[in-house]
Parts: structure tokens; C-alpha cells; sequence
């Protein structure tokens, strides 16, 4: 690269190539790669985007979404780069219904893995295994054609909802119960995990929640999904890559880990020194900071006034305030402030949500955006094979054991 190019105004414009790394080496290019590829523009997606100070799905902004859409038609929306009409989306929510009811082969490979899984199984690991199951009784696992990863996107999304549902009952040893017809995956997904109708109230928080995970550009997750499909792999594996990524705490466990800081801190009285002592001993405040977002995680703002309701009614105001208190002080001592996880956490909790399965609820919703990636990676294909810049020893000359 000659010295008369702007690497840094490179980066900038996004107008980033492989090419261009190959014959680089101003130091900016090996910090990106360094730091988990910061910076680096990975393809090219029409699926969502941050634009500003906030994030949109398809060009729509997820205020707009979150305050006027549902989960199905914001399914739809990833999927087909516009909104349905009425009649488009109510045959779609018909054929996430029939995908919905799961098989009694399945339901008993269910119960099968929970008694053979221990104490420490994390539903996580539960959720991957049943969805890399799945794809065995699937006829269009190696089908990669668009028509049939359309369709078996459909089943996947409306399956894994509930499966979630299903393990809490498996795990307690509680009968299954059926989807009910005419209700939505929010609905559904909360009458097949508790066995009761869910108030409206709840729903609408649970469709809305549903909403703001569906999808984040190229996040960790994402990008897994589309690398794995980016070798021609199957939908099935490149959703089980994600699921495997998105359990890190770094990424979806991040809501898990929220809740858990609050239950340790447990008063509002030493929130602030937790923080305090977390910053001193370099430790990391889950749920606070984002690696794009820079004003603010617009998906947090939404959440934090949810929050602020259901805590109150639930009469635990503490979650809120601790968590408020948090992220003042986080944002006076390091200028971070939360994103999606920090106040999805206490909302959930406020539902009665089991919160180890906060992150499988995410899988739940982020698998509408997973499949979009793995459609519109597969539409314009090509392999993902980065570089690494070597740092080890060049010198080396083979020894005969004896001489070692």
C-alpha cells in the first residue's frame, strides 16, 4: 500500500477489502484483526443495520417496530425485505403454526436427553443438541436451494420456540402441551412453558422482547451462522454454530449473568460500590457497553421503561433502581451505558422467566435473523477464509527426539 493512502479513512468509509490487508501493514489494520476484527466490514447485508443512534430491520427503525409490529410480520420483514400484507401474514403465522407442533419422536428425545444430562447442563447446551437433532428427521437438510432454506427456516423458527417452551415442563416433569391455533409464538411460547394462559400484559412485553433480539447486524452469532453456511453446510449446522456462539456470556448469556449480578449486589445501597470495586479490580459490568453503539443500545431505552412498569408491579422496584443506579455510574466513571442485555434482565425476571433460560429466549428470536443471514449469505456465496498475521518463531529446524 502506498504511503499516500488513509488506512484510518479506509475503515471509515467501509470501503474495506482483502486484497487491500494482504499488501498492508500500517500497525491500524493489525490492531482491528487483533481486537475480535474491529471495524472490519465482512460482507455486504440488506438485513439491518445501525444507522445513527439506532438500529433498523430492513430500513424500518426498531422504535417504529417495537412500538407498532408484532414478531411474526417482523419474521416476515428479515426474511423478505418488506412488510406483508394482511393476507401474506396471516397465512404466514398459519404455517408457523403447523411447523410449531412438535413430533412425538422429538418430544421423546426430549425427555430422553434430560435424564441424561447433568446438573451442570445449561439449557443452552440442551437447545443445541435438540435443533443438531432435528436435522436428521428433516428431508430438506441438504437442500440449499432458497425455496427450501425459506422452508426450513419456517420450521426451525417456529420449532425452536417450542422446544424452550417444552424443556421447562420436560425438566420438571410436567406433561407437554400443544400450541394453541390462533394465538402468536409470544403467546405460545409462554402457555407451552408455564401450562397456563398468559395475561396480554405479558404477551405484548414477551412479542416486544422478541422483536429487538430478531436480529444485530453482524454480530457474533451471526457472523458463526453465515461461516458455517458460507462452506455449503447445511441451515441446521450454521443455526447450531450460532446457538454455540451466542451461549458465551460475552454475547446472549450476557441477560443470565445481568440477573445474577443484581441477586449478588442485592441492595440498592451497594450498587454503587460493586461497581466501583468491579472497575478497580478490572473486572466486567454485564450488561454495560457495546462494542458499535456508542450513544446508547436504542434496544436498551425501549427495555429500561418496561423495566421501570413490571418491576413496580411485581414489587421488586429495587431491580430497577439497582439498575438504574449502575448505569449512572457507569456511564460518570467509564462513559458506557447498557445495551440489550442490562434491562431485559429484570424485566424477565419480573415475568417469572427461569433465568437460565434468558438466553435461550434469545435464541428464540434471534433465529429469525440467523436464517435471513444464512438466505442472503447463500444468495451471492463465496467461502470465509481470513488471514491470520503470523507472530511465532520463523527459524526453527526439526530435531531427532533423542537430540531435543
Amino acid at each position: 500500500m502506498s504511503e499516500g493512502i488513509d488506512a484510518k479513512q479506509i475503515l471509515a468509509d467501509h470501503v474495506f477489502d482483502a486484497r487491500v490487508l494482504a499488501m498492508s501493514t500500517p500497525t491500524i489494520f493489525r490492531e482491528a484483526i487483533d481486537k475480535g476484527l474491529e471495524g472490519i466490514v465482512a460482507c455486504t447485508t440488506r438485513i439491518s443495520s445501525i444507522q445513527g443512534n439506532t438500529l433498523t430491520y430492513r430500513g424500518y427503525a426498531i422504535e417504529d417496530l417495537a412500538e407498532n409490529s408484532n414478531f411474526e410480520e417482523t419474521i416476515w420483514l428479515l426474511w423478505n425485505d418488506r412488510l406483508p400484507t394482511a393476507a401474506e401474514l396471516e397465512g404466514f403465522r398459519k404455517e408457523l403454526f403447523a411447523a410449531s407442533r412438535l413430533e412425538p419422536e422429538v418430544k421423546e428425545l426430549m425427555k430422553t436427553l434430560q435424564q441424561a444430562a447433568n446438573s451442570k447442563t445449561h439449557p443452552m447446551d440442551y437447545l443445541r443438541t435438540v435443533v443438531s437433532t432435528l436435522s436428521l428427521r428433516d428431508p430438506e437438510v441438504a437442500d440449499n436451494s432458497e425455496a427450501a432454506l425459506r422452508r426450513k427456516s419456517l420450521r426451525l423458527t417456529a420449532q425452536i420456540s417450542s422446544i424452550v417452551g417444552a424443556y421447562e415442563r420436560v425438566r420438571k416433569g410436567q406433561p407437554l402441551v400443544e400450541p394453541v391455533e390462533g394465538k402468536g409464538l409470544a403467546w405460545n411460547l409462554l402457555w407451552q412453558m408455564f401450562g397456563k394462559e398468559p395475561t396480554a400484559d405479558h404477551v405484548k412485553i414477551m412479542d416486544t422482547a422478541l422483536i429487538l433480539h430478531a436480529d444485530h447486524e453482524i454480530n457474533c452469532s451471526a457472523f458463526s451462522a453465515r461461516v458455517t453456511a458460507s462452506s455449503l453446510s447445511d441451515l441446521h449446522s450454521a443455526v447450531v454454530s450460532a446457538i454455540g456462539t451466542l451461549k458465551g456470556p460475552l454475547h446472549g448469556g450476557a441477560n443470565e449473568a445481568v440477573i445474577k449480578m443484581l441477586k449478588e449486589i442485592g441492595t440498592i445501597d451497594k450498587a454503587k460500590t460493586y461497581v466501583e470495586q468491579a472497575l478497580e479490580g478490572k473486572q466486567k459490568v454485564m450488561g454495560i457497553g457495546h462494542r458499535v453503539y456508542k450513544n446508547g443500545d436504542p434496544r436498551a431505552k425501549i427495555l429500561r421503561k418496561i423495566s421501570e412498569r413490571i418491576t413496580k408491579e411485581a414489587g421488586q422496584p429495587e431491580l430497577y433502581e439497582m439498575s438504574v443506579l449502575i448505569d449512572d455510574t457507569m456511564l460518570e466513571k467509564k462513559g458506557l451505558m447498557p445495551n440489550v442485555d442490562f434491562y431485559s434482565a429484570s424485566v424477565y425476571h419480573c415475568m417469572g422467566l427461569p433465568h437460565d433460560l434468558f438466553t435461550p429466549l434469545f435464541a428464540a428470536s434471534r433465529i429469525a435473523g440467523w436464517c435471513a443471514h444464512v438466505i442472503e449469505q447463500l444468495a451471492a456465496n463465496r467461502i470465509y477464509r481470513p488471514r491470520g498475521e503470523y507472530a511465532g518463531r520463523t527459524d526453527l529446524v526439526w530435531k531427532p527426539i533423542a537430540s531435543r
